[in-house]
């Protein structure tokens, strides 16, 4: 008897056991179920932050503000100066550099003297100037002598027409040589028996800056041999490459704002004047040629530039740049509101409870994030279209969205 009820006590306590085992297992599955059910949440939408801590990072509100925005289209280009525009000084005859009056960069005007070259052949040419005119003078006496003598039926035809033929081959070779001479910038005229010159001078052809010098003082040049180059920056063009796509919003008389691309600091302005009409080798893109306006300092040819071109204007609902985040491929504001952050932890643990110290309650500002789709962009303004309503009279973070959108990802983290 005494047996049979220890037997029957184990029983009953085994039992006891066994459901409060079962009773754990339930409330565990139960917390795992919810747990996973909290993961299905959507992220959080609510940013909080207390004032101190907008302050310390900077953070500014703003408004939704109308404005005037330009929709523009990006293009790559260089600067380029047409060809009448740019001089390669040579000399029309052979000669030994004796002087050389310019250094890269200096501004030189149209008939300014670039340099002197020194020939003995110069001589040599004034010299057969000098005897054919000479010459001539002769020649034309002997003419009229003949021809008195043929009409007095006291000479020969065939003396008048000799007398004639040499005349005539004389003055031929008398304006070849003028011509030569003041070619080589000699004034005929002033050519005498004492005032033979032995040099030339070699003058800019355009007016403009010396871009190259290819000569130096004793070197020997001809007409194949460039003494320097002058460039005209003032006719200064610039040519955009614009692709096939955006070809028929071009237009004659669009502005376009470029920057060097080796020095984005200072911006530039042009105008459109002609569109090209054929593809520029195998870039598939079109020339556009503007001519560039207002400042050009510093401004070279060949220098590559990017520029904007403006299409139109319209009044459209705008925000700083600074107040657009990126995330996932997608853009967002953040707006001031009302709403609180979801709490995903109804109870605290005991120990949470036990580790809480009591602070000094801060004032928070919430900011819910709602995203829009970003349109064109104009002197710092970004133009927006919100996926939902936004009220007008909306407070956005206008600078230190980037801090606001990190708090809320740090927070979301954390309740996870």
């Amino acid at each position: 008897m005494k047996q049979h009820i220890i037997y029957t006590a184990f029983a009953f306590v085994f039992l006891i056991s066994c459901g409060k085992k079962d009773s754990n297992e339930s409330e565990s599955e139960l917390k795992t179920e919810q747990t996973e059910e909290h993961g299905e949440e959507s992220p959080q939408t609510i940013a909080s932050l207390t004032e101190e801590q907008m302050k310390a990072v900077g953070i500014s509100l703003g408004k939704i503000e109308m404005k005037e925005l330009t929709s523009t289209i990006k293009a790559n280009g260089a600067l380029r100066v047409p060809n009448n525009n740019k001089a390669t000084i040579t000399s029309m005859y052979g000669g030994i550099i004796k002087t050389l009056n310019v250094q890269i960069g200096d501004f030189v005007r149209k008939g300014q003297v670039i340099a002197s070259i020194s020939n003995p052949e110069y001589i040599q040419l004034q010299e057969q100037y000098l005897t054919v005119k000479s010459r001539i003078a002769f020649a034309e006496q002997e003419y009229r002598r003949q021809k008195e003598l043929f009409n007095n039926d006291a000479g020969a035809k065939k003396n008048l027409q000799s007398s004639d033929a040499e005349l005539k081959s004389l003055r031929t070779q008398y304006s070849s040589l003028q011509r030569q001479l003041q070619i080589m910038g000699i004034n005929p005229s002033n050519i005498s028996n004492g005032n033979l010159k032995s040099g030339l001078v070699i003058t800019s052809p355009i007016s403009g800056t010396v871009s190259n010098i290819s000569s130096q003082i004793g070197s020997y040049v001809d007409i194949s041999s460039p003494v320097a180059e002058v460039i005209d920056n003032g006719s200064l063009h610039l040519d955009l490459q614009v692709f096939e796509k955006d070809l028929p919003k071009m237009m004659v008389g669009q502005i376009v704002h470029f920057k060097l691309t080796n020095n984005p600091e200072t911006e530039y302005d042009a105008k459109i004047y002609s569109i090209g009409s054929s593809f520029e080798n195998d870039s598939k893109t079109i020339s556009v040629h503007c001519s560039v306006t207002g400042n050009k300092a510093g401004l070279i040819d060949g220098m590559n530039i990017t520029g904007i071109v403006s299409l139109d204007k319209s009044t459209t609902p705008a925000v700083p740049n600074d107040a657009i985040v990126e995330a996932d491929s997608k853009y967002y504001i953040f707006v001031k509101t009302d709403k609180k952050a979801e709490s995903h932890h109804e109870e605290a643990s005991e120990q949470e409870e036990e580790q809480k110290v009591p602070e000094k309650e801060m004032k928070t500002i919430n900011f819910e994030k709602i995203e829009v789709v970003k349109g064109s962009s104009d002197m710092g303004y970004t133009a927006i279209t919100s996926v939902n309503k936004i009220p007008e009279d909306a407070q956005v973070v206008v600078k230190g969205a980037f801090f606001v959108n990190a708090k809320l990802s740090n927070s979301g983290e954390h309740e996870h």
